[in-house]
């Protein structure tokens, strides 16, 4: 049973990670910790998919889910039954790369031409 909780807050996690590399851009403009995190999750994305490299949290969750009872009727939950479907959607390899340059490109262009403020200017009084 604890295999197969963790393997559903893996799912969950999975795709929140993904939610934050499309969206992270607009987290990231106001905080640097946030945008240095997002920055590096997007230079991640681009070079696990040029050495066809596999998201260590696929080879977590495949790992949780061996180690729970494979023979269940409906493995997970409901919520990651179809969170999976939208994790691991089937397309192409090609589009996938497409779509991860696209994202990469708005969020550059969020960081650029739409900087942080920093703050009030305390010597305009």
């Amino acid at each position: 049973m604890l295999y197969k909780l963790a393997a559903d807050f893996v799912v969950v996690i999975h795709f929140l990670w993904i939610l934050f590399i499309i969206f992270g851009a607009f987290w990231g403009k106001y905080s640097r910790v946030v945008k240095y995190i997002h920055i590096g999750g997007l230079i991640f994305s681009i070079v696990s998919q040029i050495f066809f490299w596999i998201c260590p949290l696929t080879h977590l969750e495949v790992w949780l889910e061996e180690h729970y009872n494979p023979s269940l009727a409906y493995p997970g939950s409901f919520i990651t039954h179809y969170l999976d479907k939208i994790i691991y959607i089937q397309i192409s390899e090609r589009i996938i790369f497409v779509l991860t340059l696209a994202i990469v490109g708005i969020s550059g262009l969020a960081y650029w031409k739409y900087p942080a403020s920093k703050g009030p200017d305390k010597n305009k009084a």
